[in-house]
């Protein structure tokens, strides 16, 4: 397991974070559609990331209504596991109860939901907490203000946010160095071989401005587990009830053959090789792996020893990039009078 900075900190975070959407689903809702572990087999995975050298744990206040963070919180007791040497990260923006003010990114809302977070998670402070999203009603700089509080409280270490538009972004990372605020170190982000959005405006301005990347569903919902293909419709995966993230079937399956064909060549899973070519891109911090089983765990871990030759990342490139977009295409064309005082 290699470690790498968070953004631009001192933070040392492992390429695997182990993601708990999976943790306590019940019922028949989103949630137990995605996963329902309750203590004991979250005990085992937990204990086998750490045993595996993770040391990132990521959830989040809305995850089956809260019950994720208290099973996590709880894990943590339970193995014994020192707190200072996890770095714990948990979100807010989500609905949490039925009041107006139960949800967004107000101040009274966040204030009210970190305390929460805490209480579940059985700690006193979080490592990295992350806005879950915009919130078009509450003013940015209400935001970034009472996360600014709460570092200075000591409640909350680092802040990070997750699904922001490259201009929401840069809007708030300009205001916090305006204002001497403290500043997102981290955005968490949907980004894998058949969702490459995020190289048009976000992974520029991320390495730009030195933010690290968690990648959440690296393996686009399922559909790159393994399991899908041009003639494969497993009935009993995730997508056949909860088809998310969006993707484009037709280009997956051309890119899905190619992984394929990878993964046969070095006798590993398809699975290891989606997480593999995101462990080789720059601009990637950490990859969030999520399990409901202990052999999808082991899998993943694996990920991590799978090294990509120049010639594979190509095929995988070249079978899964982005068409040609303005302005991009035009930069790239202006920028070719310039590229010879490149070294």
């Amino acid at each position: 397991m290699k470690y790498n900075l968070l953004g631009n900190t001192g933070l040392l975070v492992s390429e695997l974070c182990l993601g708990t959407m999976t943790f306590g689903g019940s019922g028949s809702g989103m949630w137990a559609t995605i996963g329902k572990l309750g203590q004991e087999p979250v005990d085992a995975l937990l204990k086998r990331s750490v045993d595996a050298g993770i040391n990132f744990i990521d959830t989040a206040n809305v995850y089956a209504e809260g019950v994720s963070e208290q099973l996590t919180g709880q894990a943590i007791k339970n193995l014994g596991l020192k707190r200072d040497d996890l770095v714990l990260a948990t979100k807010v923006r989500g609905k949490m109860g039925e009041g107006p003010n139960q949800i967004g990114l107000s101040r009274k809302h966040m204030l009210q939901q970190v305390d929460e977070s805490l209480k579940r998670l059985q700690t006193d402070y979080i490592d990295l907490y992350q806005i879950h999203g915009f919130d078009f009603l509450t003013p940015l700089e209400e935001t970034l203000r009472a996360l600014d509080d709460l570092v200075r409280s000591g409640k909350v270490r680092y802040i990070g946010c997750s699904n922001l538009a490259a201009w929401q972004l840069m809007k708030a990372l300009a205001y916090s160095e305006h204002k001497d605020l403290a500043r997102f170190v981290s955005l968490q982000a949907y980004y894998t071989l058949a969702g490459r959005d995020l190289e048009r405006e976000i992974v520029p301005l991320l390495l730009d401005q030195q933010v690290g990347l968690m990648v959440w569903s690296p393996l686009a919902g399922g559909f790159l587990s393994g399991k899908y293909g041009r003639n494969r419709q497993p009935d009993d995966a995730r997508r056949a009830t909860f088809d998310f993230p969006p993707v484009d079937k037709e280009k997956a399956y051309d890119i899905i053959d190619v992984m394929e064909s990878v993964a046969a060549e070095k006798n590993i899973s398809v699975a290891q090789i989606a997480l593999a070519w995101l462990l080789h891109q720059p601009a990637v911090t950490t990859v969030i792996i999520g399990a409901k089983k202990p052999e999808q765990l082991e899998d993943n871990l694996k990920a991590v020893e799978v090294v990509l030759s120049t010639d594979e990342l190509k095929k995988l490139d070249d079978v899964s990039k982005l068409p040609p977009e303005y302005p991009g295409w035009m930069i790239e064309r202006q920028a070719n009078d310039r590229r010879k005082y490149i070294r």
